[in-house]
């Protein structure tokens, strides 16, 4: 099994495809299974390498110190250990933030680097939103509540007209071996408690893909965190939402194909 040993935790990744290397760092709740939409449309062209977080999928110990620092340490020291002097970022969500805390840190091991559905800000309800799906988890509802509690959070509304659609999501979460824990959710949540995403200082080439329909994360209020990271190309992908490599993965792997030709590593 791909695991890489560091001082506090053993990191599960995972890799796939050819060409020009592309890490993906999911958000919050997520692991490497997340990126199964975005696998067929960008295999061809990149060597993905996407690691499970800290609190997240098959990396140990599950209570291991989480923050977003060290998830970005983890990230360098996968790179390291593949051979990886340069590499193509992606970042969802909270996996977003991780990707411009590596930016930041070790600008010259960014080639370039894409955040979706994320911007450089601090939400106090989308804290509390997540308090609240912890509390329902911790209750005795049924175990599929939370998850049909969180989905209109994550997808855009035109999937929600197919009954079908959401209970087939709602089963295959429920059937995922490696679900995160509720213990795992609300370590990642606390490490977003204290938080401070002004210190980050971008300086390698940035494109920003947000979601027409995204309530967690606004277009507007985006659009205005973003603009302060010089350079920055900021795209709406007006038919998705928060999910926006499940909502749109064709044209999300556009743009990151697009990007990545005018940055070569």
């Amino acid at each position: 099994m791909p695991n890489l040993s560091l001082s506090e935790i053993t990191l599960y990744f995972e890799q796939d495809g050819a060409g020009e290397p592309l890490l993906l760092i999911a958000g919050i709740a997520s692991d490497s299974a997340s990126w199964l939409p975005l696998i067929p449309h960008l295999s061809g062209n990149f060597s993905l390498i996407r690691p499970d977080n800290r609190s997240t999928g098959r990396t140990i110990p599950p209570d291991a110190p989480t923050d977003l620092h060290r998830n970005a340490a983890d990230c360098v020291a996968l790179l390291d250990h593949l051979g990886v002097e340069k590499a193509h970022v992606l970042g969802h969500s909270m996996g977003g933030l991780v990707a411009m805390e590596l930016a930041t840190a070790c600008p010259d091991r960014v080639g370039s680097l894409t955040l979706a559905a994320i911007a450089p800000l601090r939400s106090a309800r989308n804290v509390a939103l997540f308090d609240a799906l912890i509390a329902i988890r911790r209750s005795n509802a049924p175990p599929d509540t939370w998850l049909r509690a969180f989905f209109p959070w994550l997808f855009a509304p035109p999937m929600f007209n197919d009954p079908a659609a959401i209970d087939a999501a709602v089963q295959m979460a429920l059937a995922y071996p490696f679900a995160q824990p509720v213990e795992g959710m609300e370590r990642q949540l606390r490490a977003l408690d204290s938080y401070d995403p002004t210190h980050l200082d971008i300086r390698t080439p940035v494109q920003a893909l947000l979601g027409g329909y995204d309530i967690l994360m606004p277009e507007g209020p985006a659009r205005d965190a973003l603009a302060r990271i010089d350079g920055i190309d900021i795209k709406t992908i007006a038919t998705a939402a928060h999910s926006v490599h499940w909502d749109a993965p064709q044209i999300v792997a556009d743009h990151i194909r697009a990007f990545a030709a005018q940055h070569p590593l």
